[in-house]
């Protein structure tokens, strides 16, 4: 159970403040607490509300880094990617991608194979899971005909062959920061959304001790004490260094890259295909939930982040490129039913250009700067964060004198993903809930693993809460289960972080007013609240009219 410590905090002084609660804030608090360091995290927003949910939905590692020559980052993302498979084993699994290949020369076949046996060689131990049905083997070479049969979206003009590769698919990333969050927990971390620092609290020698934050669902402010602070704001985390830099010394500058994605049921594809723009660079098509997700994009971002909003001229260029690429060539507008986008960040010193640029990521210790006592974590991406939370442990050793207890993350299955196989574990959810749809039952079971029988019983005791809310087969009782026991606070927590239920687009109005009673009666709700928190989700799922 996720309960935001900062409505009974006093004055306890904590090792580790951790900012930030998207996935590289969850995997370092989780890291911290699981070595033995008394841990904070505050998030200002709702956990994984930013760029953790603006994401193709992949676990991968990093095919297109090869350009670059970056084959440590390839080899440390696809060990990466075994580990998630193991410790979320019903959030992470293998997918399929087809790979066409023409006769331009960025789309070669023979630089195709290479770099796909490339590939093949660096995940040598890909096999080694703990769940034996996940297997992936080696990519495979298929002529222009057998491509077109299995996909006949795909373009066959100038096309020479392709390939089948495997990577893997994360069936729901705000669940799976939410796990690294409840394992965080599990451990003895205290965490805390809605929770906006607003200033940094020193010692008589300026060493950083501490946070002021705001309660922005109170508007209390408190003091938060901690030896060390650690700045894992993502996009923001520049604009966090700032609340520290009073005399304007700072030097650290974030690149941020926009990425967005569109959701269509105007073309099926059978495969995740790797699709190419006219000037070369890649994105794809992903068959999810029952729809063909587009993205992404890579598009630089000059603006503020937090009023950052996804254009309706950013959609029309990713349907034009989805357009240039694969099927009739008739995708429009109105054929987008729902559209996300996010900002990544990526350091500072990285090539020009956000597509070029790579994924790597950086820790600053900026005593540097003059703030002795805070750490900043910039770049890196979903695959990696596990990793890359162990290397800001390094610092955090030398920075506080002690010497941690070992890693145990990648050992350690997390909350909700206490599952060794998979197909087993779905045969003796469907016979001890045989009562419900058998698509509740595949939805509950792999979104929530070992919670989701929580869920099924709130659903037997009460009934009503057995109704089906979203297409795939969610239920009324997750919306009591995301308040009780996952710190939702507000109506778009529970849609798009919680229940999955606005990750597929705008819900039936009937179905959205029912989630919305729902969580009134719990939160106890007056009319204008529910009011606002209805306009809230539907602003916030319609499409941009400009």
């Amino acid at each position: 159970m996720i309960k935001r410590f900062i409505e009974e905090y006093t004055d306890k002084t904590f090792d580790i403040i951790v900012i930030g609660g998207g996935i590289t804030g969850a995997a370092v608090a989780y890291d911290a607490a699981a070595r033995g360091f008394s841990v904070a995290l505050v998030e200002k927003e709702d956990f994984g509300w930013a760029t953790s949910a603006a994401t193709s939905k992949l676990i991968h590692g990093g095919l297109r880094y090869l350009q670059n020559i970056e084959l440590g980052l390839v080899r440390e993302s696809l060990r990466e990617r075994l580990i998630l498979e193991n410790i979320a084993s019903n959030l992470v699994y293998p997918i399929q991608f087809l790979v066409p290949g023409y006769k331009d020369p960025k789309r070669n076949k023979w630089l195709l194979r290479a770099g796909l046996t490339l590939y093949d060689i660096l995940s040598y131990d890909r096999n080694r899971t703990w769940d034996k049905n996940k297997k992936m083997p080696n990519h495979s070479w298929l002529s222009k005909s057998q491509i077109m049969e299995l996909e006949p979206e795909v373009r066959s003009n100038g096309m020479t062959g392709g390939s089948i590769y495997y990577d893997c698919q994360s069936i729901y990333p705000e669940r799976l920061t939410l796990a690294f969050i409840k394992s965080a927990v599990r451990q003895g971390a205290e965490v805390s959304n809605y929770t906006k620092v607003v200033d940094f609290l020193y010692s008589d020698d300026r060493k950083v001790k501490g946070v002021k934050v705001e309660n922005t669902l109170t508007g209390d402010t408190k003091n938060v004490n901690g030896s060390l602070v650690i700045n894992c704001a993502g996009p923001w985390a520049d604009i966090v260094l700032n609340l520290a830099d009073t005399a304007g010394t700072s030097k650290h500058q974030i690149k941020r890259s926009e990425g967005i994605h569109i959701l269509t049921r105007k073309f099926k594809t059978r495969h995740a295909v790797v699709m190419w723009t006219p000037s070369g660079r890649h994105f794809f098509t992903i068959p999810w939930r029952g729809y063909q997700l587009i993205g992404t994009t890579d598009k630089d971002y000059e603006g503020n982040p937090d009023k950052y909003q996804v254009s309706k001229k950013r959609i029309q260029e990713l349907i034009d490129d989805t357009n240039d690429s694969i099927g009739d060539g008739n995708l429009k507008y109105e054929d987008v039913v729902y559209a996300w986008g996010g900002l990544r960040p990526l350091v500072d010193d990285q090539t020009e250009g956000t597509y070029e640029s790579s994924r790597k990521y950086e820790i600053y210790d900026n005593a540097s700067d003059g703030f002795d006592g805070l750490i900043t974590v910039e770049g890196g991406k979903y695959t990696t964060s596990r990793y890359l939370a162990e290397n800001v442990m390094e610092m955090v050793e030398k920075k506080l004198h002690r010497a941690p207890k070992d890693a145990i993350t990648d050992k350690t299955f997390l909350v909700g993903c206490e599952i060794k196989n998979m197909n087993i574990f779905m045969l003796e959810l469907k016979k001890e809930f045989h009562e419900f749809d058998s698509n509740t039952i595949d939805f509950l079971g792999r979104n929530y693993g070992s919670e989701s029988k929580s869920i099924f019983e709130l659903a037997r005791q009460n009934p009503e809460l057995s109704e089906i809310i979203c297409e795939d087969g969610q239920i009324l009782a997750s919306v009591i289960y995301a308040i009780r026991n996952e710190s939702a606070k507000t109506l778009k927590d529970i849609l798009m972080r919680r229940t999955g239920v606005g990750n597929i687009g705008l819900p039936d109005k009937n179905i959205l007013e029912k989630i919305a009673m729902t969580a009134a009666k719990e939160f106890n709700w007056d009319t204008s609240r529910v009011e606002q928190e209805l306009k809230n989700i539907n602003d916030s799922l319609r499409l941009p009219l400009e």
